[in-house]
């Protein structure tokens, strides 16, 4: 017998989102794992089949999949106050603790002992990255064309620099029209006989409905670029800023290591908001704080604004690139969610936008490959063509413990970062 689900009031739905703010690690599988856990297991709060469904969806959207699965689990409990709940405090600890984290890396990245900690943390990142590759192509490369999907993305990004936008629009057109076969978008089974409470939102959406939600979250997305722009000027940091990860919010399908070479590639080699080795850096902070990884935009838009911080004091002008960074790339994940959750149930069934995922999916193995691929490059050969031997040990290390011993990330973080603070300092 199938236990009834039961709708919590808004206040204890407000304590558990503040919770799972503080305690959402281990990247998008752990942080959806939590929620399945405690949504339906738990407290039964959401059916079985209302969870699997919402997951469905969410990966069927560009953004970070955890934070709109939050924000759907919200909005099917108290609607769109719900959604913004929950979608914001799954956000909003990360984001003010890697403020702080940003703002002591910048002031003393230069120290001994802090610099020891990052010579361990990056090896560590590649490995992370690498293990991601396997996982997700696991997952999304069954059949010839898949594959095909994943080496021609590969090769467009690493050996002609083909824009990560491009390849995204190409993958979905290519599974749009029927290249793979490949079957739903999540494989997750879905019990019929799971119980599941009407969504407190609106179940289905009409023009009007739809036309207010984009209307206001439009102005609610542009407005502090176009008030940065009239402030600063139209060519200054932050609009730059906000535009472009504006940009990326639209692409980011297959989590943050798909968009990350994106973000790398224009953040260092165009904007020149931060070097490489700091991209690595920042990665490594994000990966160690709650929150959604893509969490990482925030530490580009913070140094951004610190690097080029015009006649404001740095701190004040890499606080309002983080903020604007976050903002430009969170807004958009409300905006999916309430506009197209109340189609949820007519939308999972299209076998055309089912393809268009699967072919996405399968060129972001491509795309994160050569994330892994940089990354191996810049930690291994630090600027020479001698390999280093330490950095490839810890690389090593942190990629069996994540694969054969089933360690999570936040240890094999911190296990990496002791590491090189003690090989750094070694008599």
């Amino acid at each position: 017998m199938v236990a009834m689900s039961v709708r919590p009031t808004f206040r204890e739905a407000l304590r558990f989102w503040l919770k799972l703010g503080f305690i959402s690690f281990g990247g998008p599988a752990g942080q959806i794992a939590v929620m399945h856990t405690e949504l339906v297991e738990r407290k039964r709060w959401i059916g079985e089949e209302q969870f699997l469904h919402g997951l469905n969806f969410c990966m069927l959207l560009p953004g970070p999949e955890a934070t709109q699965l939050a924000t759907y689990c919200g909005w099917v409990l108290h609607g769109v106050r719900g959604g913004l709940v929950a979608g914001i405090l799954f956000v909003l600890p990360a984001a003010v603790l890697l403020w702080g984290l940003s703002w002591v890396y910048v002031v003393h990245g230069s120290v001994p002992w802090l610099a020891a900690i990052f010579t361990g943390l990056k090896p560590a990142v590649t490995a992370i990255v690498v293990a991601a590759v396997i996982r997700l192509g696991a997952k999304a490369l069954r059949g010839a064309a898949a594959w095909y999907i994943a080496a021609g993305a590969f090769a467009a990004i690493y050996f002609l620099q083909v824009p990560f936008p491009v390849i995204v629009a190409g993958a979905a057109v290519a599974g749009f029209l029927g290249v793979t076969q490949r079957g739903g978008a999540g494989g997750h089974p879905q019990p019929a006989q799971a119980e599941r409470p009407a969504p407190a939102g609106p179940r289905s959406g009409g023009w009007v409905r739809s036309g207010r939600v984009l209307a206001i979250a439009l102005v609610l997305w542009w407005a502090p670029v176009i008030a940065a722009g009239l402030w600063q000027g139209w060519d200054g940091v932050l609009v730059r800023e906000g535009v472009f990860f504006s940009k990326a919010a639209l692409v980011t399908f297959g989590g943050a290591y798909a968009v990350l070479p994106y973000v790398g590639q224009q953040a260092v080699g165009t904007h020149a908001w931060l070097t490489a080795p700091q991209m690595l850096d920042g990665l490594g902070l994000a990966e160690t704080t709650p929150g959604p990884l893509i969490m990482v935009v925030q530490f580009v838009g913070f140094l951004g604004g610190w690097n080029q911080p015009g006649a404001l004091p740095p701190l004040v002008m890499a606080t309002l690139g983080a903020a604007i960074t976050i903002w430009t790339t969170f807004v958009p994940c409300f905006l999916w969610i309430f506009l197209a959750a109340p189609h949820l149930e007519r939308w999972r069934s299209h076998a055309r936008l089912r393809g268009a995922l699967a072919a996405v999916t399968a060129a972001v193995v491509g795309v994160v490959l050569n994330l892994a691929v940089w990354f191996g490059c810049q930690v291994f050969f630090p600027g020479t063509a001698t390999i280093d031997g330490f950095a490839l040990v810890v690389a090593v290390g942190a990629f069996a413990a994540l694969q054969r011993f089933k360690l999570g990330v936040v240890p094999v973080v911190l296990v990496s970062g002791v590491l090189g603070l003690v090989w750094r300092f070694i008599p």
